[in-house]
Parts: structure tokens; C-alpha cells; sequence
């Protein structure tokens, strides 16, 4: 049960190391507030769930969803990096115009749906994984997966709120979303092979 525990830990510090870069834009937005903080952790356990469910369901027979679709997750995070672009581009246009900007929230819909996207390619992990340790292992990989997402956003905010990380947050931030999500979109698509089909 531990060896499976620590196993689970490395497999999940490995497959959402580039979680940690996204969890660090949504906490370093200037419009942070408790109820924003709310929506990125709802937002991520319900991404992340999505993600376990499906690995847990097709790992024990259950075709929930088609292994070819995976890569075609990688269309959220591109229209939500463009929508997010073009909001960043009004708000700093009407700053540069001395109108306060209205702030750009992302709500728990976004953030689940980035996080799922962003996870798409843990399922490929996953699904053999759950399968080769049985229901067992399956539950403790779950457990030990969810203790430690509570974790992985702890350091996230840690992260956006880290002096230096701030700053730069604070200044690029609304930049850096639109630019990191349009990557992330463009980095499934092509590693899940979207153009060779």
C-alpha cells in the first residue's frame, strides 16, 4: 500500500508539473480575491476529476472516451488563450485610455475546462496504470492523487505569491495567460499528432 502510495506521488508530480505554471497565472491575476480563490480550487478538483473518472472508467472496461479525441482537448485551451488575449488587449488599451478597466475573471467553467484540457495526456498515463494495479491500487492512486492536487494548488498560490513571481504576475500576467494557453492548446494538438491524421 505505501510502495503504491509513493508511486502515485511521483506519477503525479510528473504528469502535473505543467499545472503548476497555469495554477501560478490563475492565482497571480490582480483581481485575486476569496471568491476567485474559490473558483480556481473548485475548477481544479472538477478538471481533475474529470480526468480520473475517465482513466478509472476506460481502465476497467467502460469505452468513455476515444483515445483519438484526447488531442483534440487541445482546442479549449486555445479559444479560451484567445478570448483571454482579447480581453487583455481592450483592458490595456482602456487603461492606456485613463478608463478603469473592468477585471477579467475566470470562472470555475474556465478553469475546469483548461485544467481537463491541460490533463488530457495523464489519461494515456492513467488508464494502464489503474488497470495493471486493480480496483485496490486504483483507489489508493485516487486518494493520493486528490491529497495531493489540495498540495499542488497550496504551492501554486505559494508560487503567484512569492515577491519576485508577484511582481512579474502582477505586471505580465494578463499577458502571459493568453500566450501560456494558446502553447499549452498548440503543444496537445501537436504532440497528440492532430496534423498527421
Amino acid at each position: 500500500m505505501m510502495q503504491l502510495a509513493v508511486q502515485a506521488m511521483v506519477m503525479f508530480v510528473v504528469t502535473n508539473i505543467d499545472d503548476m505554471v497555469l495554477l501560478a497565472l490563475f492565482f497571480g491575476r490582480r483581481d485575486l480575491d476569496g471568491r476567485q480563490t474559490k473558483r480556481i480550487v473548485v475548477g481544479q478538483y472538477l478538471g481533475f476529476g474529470g480526468i480520473v473518472v475517465i482513466s478509472v472508467l476506460t481502465a476497467f472496461g467502460l469505452r468513455t472516451f476515444s483515445p483519438e479525441l484526447v488531442v483534440y482537448l487541445g482546442l479549449l485551451p486555445i479559444a479560451l488563450g484567445v478570448r483571454a488575449g482579447v480581453q487583455t488587449f481592450r483592458a490595456r488599451r482602456a487603461a492606456s485610455a485613463g478608463i478603469e478597466p473592468v477585471p477579467q475573471r475566470l470562472g470555475v467553467a474556465q478553469i475546469t475546462a483548461i485544467t481537463f484540457a491541460n490533463g488530457g495526456d495523464n489519461i494515456g498515463v492513467y488508464v494502464p496504470v489503474f488497470a495493471n494495479v486493480g480496483i485496490g491500487g486504483t483507489v489508493t492512486y485516487v486518494i493520493t492523487f486528490l491529497v495531493l492536487l489540495a498540495l499542488w494548488v497550496v504551492l501554486g498560490r505559494s508560487l503567484a505569491t512569492h515577491p519576485r513571481v508577484s511582481r512579474g504576475l502582477e505586471r505580465w500576467g494578463d499577458v502571459l495567460l493568453p500566450i501560456v494557453l494558446v502553447a499549452v492548446g498548440a503543444v496537445i494538438l501537436l504532440e497528440g499528432g492532430a496534423f498527421r491524421r
